[in-house]
């Protein structure tokens, strides 16, 4: 072998090692910080489907609790209030007494800590959110677990970044998005969303870098992949495949997302209001707090009996309404009526979410008005289902003000690709008309109260607790 051989074959041999050392001299990615993001996913992802396991039991048993108390002496009514307001005492009181940050959604507490501005309790916060969440959740209240699956994998975030005494700022950042995107994508089975609610949602506090944008998509994903291992990989919610809608139809979907921009902005007052409600009836007393929580809790156990549909998160009650199992008129009633009860429910403080609930309300009013759409104009064929999906997405793009996560998030739920187009044009017409309003997102209105009434209460603490 000659001399030029032998350098030529050595200049080979040497290509696939100065190939990798290039790839790593490039890629300035901590693998550290990648393997954290690893597992801050696990760890969410098995808190959140575990969660969702945990709320299903509790509710299950909650009806066998009923069976047994018919051949009791104890009145059905009654003991379907007594047991759904001790579950609802549950949750108030592990909330009042040990984390008043694991109030209500928990989403806002995220997005406050990512900003630097509130704290965040692991140690406290993933046991009451877990099972107060149950409770509360398990009571029949009209909450969704969502904002608890969110606040949950931010704490787990924390947490991990605690355990092995992370002190980058921007690394700790990082995992406590990546813990919140974990959270979403293990709630709803959907990765997509997860990632883009912590980069489209929360953009004012998500730092933005190649190493966050690595890492948020890692703890996604992985989160999910545990998710499906646990629950399966069908889509949460099941419901009829659609084809997409003739062009003339769009139009409809616009006007669609142009009403529901307009009550996206009331919706959102309506939560804030109902909130500062509450809270001037019960002014932060623990016994006035847990008694108004366990009576709310208990009603809805009766509630739970005698009219199912205005009771829960109402994920459940998507597929029958998509089904056809309603008149419009008896859906726009039990529009109005889940308003009322998710304005009761989340103003009081229990430990749950605003997601699910928001995604019922959206796909009641626009069944309906794909139903009214149907009789007025039957020549385009429509199907009123696609609008209850167009609806689902348009009411989260106008209180939380992020169009493509509302996208993303009802494709993966539903499985409904082919609807991409009208859910595009329906969420934009719902964002830029609650804009045009002046309307602020959900969750910044949220924290702003929450921030807002803590300075309150400081200043009307004495100043020796001050000190």
């Amino acid at each position: 072998m000659s001399k030029r051989e032998k350098i030529n074959l050595s200049l080979i041999a040497a290509m696939p090692k100065d190939a990798i050392n290039q790839f790593l001299s490039k890629d300035k990615t901590p693998v550290s910080v990648l393997l954290l993001s690893l597992a801050v996913g696990i760890l969410a992802g098995f808190v959140g489907t575990l969660f969702e396991l945990a709320v299903h039991f509790v509710s299950e048993r909650r009806t066998d609790w009923l069976k047994e108390a018919i051949a009791s002496a104890i009145p059905l009514w009654l003991a379907a209030f007594l047991i759904s307001a001790a579950l609802a005492f549950i949750g108030y009181f592990l909330v009042h007494r040990f984390a008043p940050e694991a109030a209500g959604s928990g989403i806002p507490e995220i997005e406050g800590a990512m900003d630097g501005i509130r704290p965040v309790r692991w140690w406290r916060v993933l046991p009451v959110k877990f099972f107060g969440g149950m409770g509360a959740l398990g009571s029949g209240m009209v909450l969704g677990r969502e904002g608890p699956t969110v606040q949950m994998g931010g704490a787990i975030g924390r947490m991990v970044t605690d355990i092995f005494r992370v002190k980058n700022d921007d690394t700790r950042h990082s995992l406590l998005a990546s813990g919140a995107a974990a959270g979403l994508a293990a709630a709803f089975n959907a990765p997509l969303a997860g990632i883009m609610f912590v980069v489209e949602e929360m953009r004012p506090q998500f730092r933005y870098s190649l190493i966050s944008i690595k890492a948020v998509i890692i703890s996604a994903i992985s989160a999910n992949i545990v998710f499906r291992s646990i629950n399966g990989q069908d889509a949460v919610i099941t419901m009829p495949q659609y084809q997409p809608p003739e062009l003339p139809a769009l139009s409809l979907f616009l006007l669609l997302g142009i009403m529901f921009g307009v009550f996206g902005v009331v919706f959102n007052r309506l939560v804030t209001l109902s909130q500062d409600i509450f809270v001037k009836l019960h002014n932060h007393d623990r016994k006035r707090y847990l008694l108004i929580g366990s009576i709310i809790g208990g009603c809805f156990g009766i509630t739970l009996l005698y009219l199912p549909e205005v009771t829960g998160g109402g994920i459940g009650l998507i597929p029958t309404i998509t089904n056809g199992g309603y008149s419009a008129g008896f859906l726009l009633i039990l529009f109005f009526a889940r308003i009322a009860t998710t304005l009761i429910c989340f103003g009081s403080g229990a430990p749950g979410g605003i997601f699910a609930p928001m995604l019922a309300l959206g796909t009641l009013f626009g069944y309906a008005f794909g139903l009214i759409a149907k009789g007025l104009l039957p020549e385009l064929m429509i199907d009123p289902g696609m609008f209850a999906i167009a609806g689902m997405g348009a009411l989260f793009a106008a209180t939380v003000r992020a169009p493509i996560t509302g996208i993303l998030l009802v494709i993966e739920m539903t499985n409904n690709y082919y609807l991409i187009l009208p859910l595009i044009i329906t969420c934009l017409g719902a964002v830029i008309f609650a804009q045009m309003l002046g309307g602020q997102p959900i969750y910044s209105q949220l924290l702003h109260r929450t921030l807002k009434n803590e300075k309150l209460r400081q200043k009307d603490l004495p100043d020796e607790s001050k000190c």
